[in-house]
């Protein structure tokens, strides 16, 4: 059972149709959209700021989302993959943008729609990622445009792919293993 942890008066509100790992931690004032899924070892600490998450987001294994007390928030937009280990931290994540694994993204940094943030790469505060633009590299710079169209189908094949990931915990026979 995942842990959600009120705090301040703020307790986390979880959507429809989310799937939130057994060893997630989801702590104050979080709000995650439908279809969302938080998987093992993630923490949402929303204990000094707002974390808003849009719908069908998945926020893969071990990341971490927190903010500066009074300063920044995170905002994630709809159909956004946080790849693995991925920390962010008072940013604003647009919609079907992709956060590489390993990445960094600091403070005022915003990723703007279909982006793509290399794995690995490090978003140094108040860098502003046009759409459909690919940045990578620590500090991260731009490399190159990625074709909105191309980006908005992978991406949503992503969140699709996690969606169905998801439900394999919750129903056995959505499972490829499943003999029903």
């Amino acid at each position: 059972m995942p842990l959600i942890v009120p705090v301040r008066g703020f307790t986390p509100k979880v959507g429809r149709d989310c799937f939130l790992a057994e060893n997630a931690t989801l702590v104050g004032d979080v709000t995650l959209g439908d279809g969302c899924s938080v998987w093992f070892n993630t923490v949402l600490r929303g204990d000094v700021n707002t974390i808003t998450i849009g719908n069908r987001v998945n926020i893969q294994d071990g990341s971490v989302l927190h903010t500066l007390y009074e300063k920044s928030t995170i905002e994630i937009a709809d159909d956004v993959s946080i790849g693995h280990n991925v920390t962010l931290h008072g940013c604003k994540i647009q919609e079907y943008a992709l956060i590489g694994m390993g990445s960094v993204v600091m403070d005022d940094a915003i990723v703007g729609a279909g982006a793509i943030v290399a794995a690995g790469s490090v978003v140094l505060s108040r860098t502003k990622i046009g759409p459909n633009e690919l940045w990578g590299g620590a500090p991260a710079k731009f490399i190159k445009m990625v074709d909105p169209e191309q980006s908005r189908t992978i991406n949503r094949r992503i969140a699709n792919n996690y969606l169905m990931y998801s439900r394999w915990y919750s129903d056995p026979a959505e499972s490829p293993d499943s003999t029903n």
